[in-house]
């Protein structure tokens, strides 16, 4: 991505936050795996979408109007021994070179120069809450700053949280974002494609997580989006199982969920397909349930669309699907009302994706379900789920799990499925496995 869109990113935030305030973010920290070895670094989210700075022991400095310069980095010293031991990081130099800092000052020096910046400003926006370190080191710096007020420098008035703010601005991809996207959308679906070529009873989910994450990689993706659901049988029920480690049998479906991550942005896919390559009547009886529920949501999708239209739309043709299976009995109107189909359907239709899974942005505004607009990306995935213990529908449809999730972006016409080309008819299914 190029550092363009970051330095329009810090414009847009630093119009919104005012002349007279700052704002401040820090980055993620390395953490400790076991004794001397670390976990893989990713760096915070918000962070990374103002910088494009990937290391850790950093923080961003923002104050509109600053004649000195407006973005400031805190980060590491270049070290040699450390580039010899780990590998290239940018340094001071780097940081306004090649990141586009204004200014940068070593991470070590934080507490001797953050206070002054910090002189005379009415409002300090942060993340509140998110590091409760970094919660307590600012009021001792602001505290400082009043124990000062005779000399004629003033403490900042007002703390407010920057997520608001931020995530709004996040909720609203970009061209460039949306590249991303497709990008770590089409390497996803081909992982899935595999997978479900790959797929015979006797194998593992972890040797089909395993093919997975092959193609993740063989595509230049190294990072999965979150950790990949790969359920067969009644693991399926399970709505986050992650230990993908029974053996696969005939005449169960297996329920695979996982998405690759491209320069930190999500793709999210999930398909359900039969381990044997052809479906039971009962599992094409449901399995074709949640498509029609699917294919009616997302024709939900477009601006001006409030978000939960997608989910109620869905819950219809579910709740009514189920009455004429026979898995519900009443009137479906009733039905809705007392969320009898909960049992089987207890997720909502989706969640905002981007640089998170389930991505940042509010729902909800002023306690209404807010409206879609151009540049929003989201999931739509129903599901159904009977229990292997439900004593309450015939044997045959016990233990089915099944999960249908595709990535749309809301474009000014309508909408544009990401994950399009990853098959999900019952048809294309059993022929790409037959293949």
């Amino acid at each position: 991505m190029n550092m363009s869109e970051f330095t329009a990113r810090r414009e847009q935030l630093m119009s919104e936050i005012g002349t007279g305030n700052i704002a401040l973010i820090a980055s993620a920290k390395v953490r400790t795996r076991n004794r001397d070895v670390d976990y893989p670094f990713r760096q915070d989210s918000d962070f990374f979408y103002l910088t494009g700075f990937n290391e850790p022991d950093a923080l961003a400095v923002f104050i509109p109007g600053r004649e000195q310069g407006e973005y400031i980095l805190f980060c590491k010293e270049y070290d040699e021994k450390k580039a010899l031991w780990e590998g290239a990081h940018a340094g001071l130099e780097g940081a306004t070179a090649d990141f586009s800092a204004d200014d940068a000052f070593p991470i070590d020096d934080l507490s001797d120069i953050l206070p002054g910046l910090l002189e005379n400003k009415e409002k300090v926006f942060y993340p509140m809450g998110r590091n409760a370190e970094f919660d307590h080191q600012l009021m001792e710096w602001i505290n400082h700053i009043r124990s000062q007020t005779r000399s004629g420098v003033n403490a900042p008035g007002e703390l407010v949280s920057l997520e608001h703010t931020l995530h709004e601005m996040r909720l609203i991809k970009t061209d460039a974002e949306l590249e991303l996207m497709r990008y770590a959308a089409d390497v996803s679906v081909k992982a899935h494609m595999r997978a479900m070529q790959q797929c015979k009873a006797g194998l593992f989910e972890y040797q089909i997580e395993s093919e997975l994450i092959h193609e993740f990689m063989t595509n230049g993706l190294r990072d999965v989006a979150y950790p990949s659901i790969v359920a067969g049988g009644k693991n399926a029920c399970v709505l986050h199982y992650v230990e993908n480690n029974s053996v696969l049998n005939d005449g169960d479906l297996l329920l695979i969920d996982a998405g690759a991550e491209c320069n930190h942005y999500a793709a999210d896919i999930t398909r359900t397909f039969p381990v044997s390559g052809r479906f039971s009547t009962e599992q094409k009886a449901l399995y074709q349930l949640v498509l029609d529920a699917q294919y009616a949501a997302i024709e939900e999708i477009k601006p001006n669309a409030p978000w939960n239209k997608a989910h109620d739309v869905s819950v219809e043709v579910l709740t009514a699907g189920l009455v004429e299976l026979g898995l519900l009995t009443g009137d479906v109107e009733q039905l809705i009302k007392d969320e009898a189909y909960k049992i089987f359907y207890m997720h909502r239709i989706g969640h905002w994706l981007g640089m998170d899974v389930h991505d940042v942005g509010d729902y909800k505004i002023d306690n209404e379900w807010r409206v879609l607009e151009t540049g929003m990306v989201l999931t739509i995935e129903p599901g159904l789920y009977i229990p292997k213990d439900c004593a309450d529908v015939a044997e045959k449809w016990r233990g089915i799990g099944i999960r249908i999730e595709d990535d749309v972006v809301v474009t000014e016409t309508g909408y544009e499925v990401l994950t399009q080309s990853a098959v999900k008819e019952i048809a294309e299914i059993e022929a790409l496995m037959a293949s």
